[in-house]
């Protein structure tokens, strides 16, 4: 038995790379870094992170949450029709194509798929060369989906929470005064892979009442789906970090509420889809809510009158193993006061082997700095500020 056991499961790991979402994910990760890298040379004239950082996030992070969810899956038995794999990974693709990346959250892609087969099983509607997995499927509701959705909504809100505001993209925007503002902006995906249980004719369980959310079938075997989580967050009037993560703990939240309301539809099958409607809407009024209350905050990253703000840091620059941090503000340099950055290089350049910086930290606590500069380091310590009017007006032509 434990025999059969391994082998399905290397059998359903190695189902893995012959899913095309796979692929596509790491397709998409690149797309992303190339045009961020883009944007960030057209704002800076330089880039923060390389064009693979979105790649070397894709999978990392996913691996380890999904290694713990399949834990979970398999443990309560959570069985899944073939049919909503299919339509899960169709969404994926059909939503990515609307270029809004948060839309390949799992609560809209796996969401489209519960309420597909609805549609499609009481339509009796089929999907040439995939017609013998929508046969099977019968007019009945399957709340092991929705409980599925809830779990994957807490990992998304975990990889938010831990992850998502990791690298973040400074980009130049117009207030509108018509000044030079900064914003950071993050665009991610992660890959999800989970372990789940499919109608087959590999494992013959052997007790009656597992698994727990099963689909009436006697046989089932593993197969490891892909799972994307899409996220994309701008923001203009907080650190970035905080706003995030507030972002993050909320999505945790609906997921773990989610969770417990889908475990009812075990016993009343129709609460399922009121509960998946809730998923969504919930997910919307989470990024509505991070909209509104950015857009009614000034911006965080302006020019100000006592220094100069840092609103990117380039990694393994001279201002990286300084410990500088996105959105403290420089007063001195070398004892020179500086206001733009122009007085700033000027300070630089009094003693091209040394560099002291007076700092107004994130708390509104000053601390000193200083390090040695030595031939090769960047000649710009590595910072990203918000430039001068007409500085930007000129990137923008």
């Amino acid at each position: 038995m434990v025999q059969i056991w391994l082998v399905e499961l290397l059998k359903g790991t190695g189902k893995l790379f012959l899913h095309p979402v796979l692929y596509y994910l790491i397709f998409l990760s690149g797309i992303l870094g190339v045009m961020r890298v883009k944007r960030e040379r057209k704002n800076f004239h330089i880039r923060a992170h390389d064009a693979y950082y979105e790649l070397r996030q894709l999978f990392p992070p996913g691996i380890f949450v999904g290694l713990i969810l399949s834990v979970l899956v398999i443990a309560a038995g959570i069985t899944v029709p073939f049919a909503a794999i299919l339509l899960i990974a169709g969404f994926t693709f059909i939503w990515s194509l609307t270029t809004n990346v948060r839309l390949m959250s799992p609560v809209y892609t796996v969401g489209a798929a519960f309420f597909t087969i609805i549609l499609m099983a009481e339509n009796n509607w089929s999907i040439p060369l995939f017609s013998k997995a929508f046969h099977s499927i019968s007019d009945r509701i399957y709340p092991s989906v929705v409980i599925l959705m809830g779990l994957l909504l807490i990992a998304e809100g975990i990889l938010i929470l831990k992850n998502g505001s990791k690298g973040t993209s400074p980009k130049l925007a117009i207030s509108k005064r018509g000044q030079s503002v900064g914003v950071h902006e993050v665009k991610r995906l992660w890959m999800l892979p989970v372990f789940l249980l499919i109608p087959g004719d590999a494992l013959q369980f052997p007790f009656e009442w597992w698994p727990v959310f099963h689909l009436g079938a006697k046989e089932y075997t593993f197969i490891l789906v892909p799972f994307a989580i899409g996220f994309h967050q701008q923001i203009k009037g907080m650190l970035p970090r905080e706003a995030i993560q507030l972002h993050g703990r909320r999505v945790l939240v609906l997921g773990v509420f989610i969770s417990i309301l889908s475990v009812a539809g075990y016993w009343y099958p129709l609460s399922s889809i009121v509960i998946a409607a809730i998923a969504v809407i919930g997910r919307e009024f989470i990024t509505l809510m991070s909209v509104l209350k950015d857009d009614n905050l000034p911006f965080y990253f302006s020019k100000k009158n006592h220094g100069l703000m840092i609103i990117g840091i380039i990694p393994e620059s001279p201002a990286s193993k300084m410990g500088l941090k996105v959105g403290e503000i420089i007063s001195r340099v070398n004892g020179s006061q500086v206001r733009d950055e122009t007085t700033f290089y000027e300070a630089l350049q009094k003693n091209r082997a040394h560099c002291k910086l007076d700092i107004l930290d994130t708390n509104g606590e000053v601390r000193f700095v200083q390090r040695a500069l030595f031939e090769g380091d960047h000649h710009e310590l590595g910072i990203l500020f918000v430039p001068d009017e007409h500085k930007y007006d000129a990137k923008i032509g």
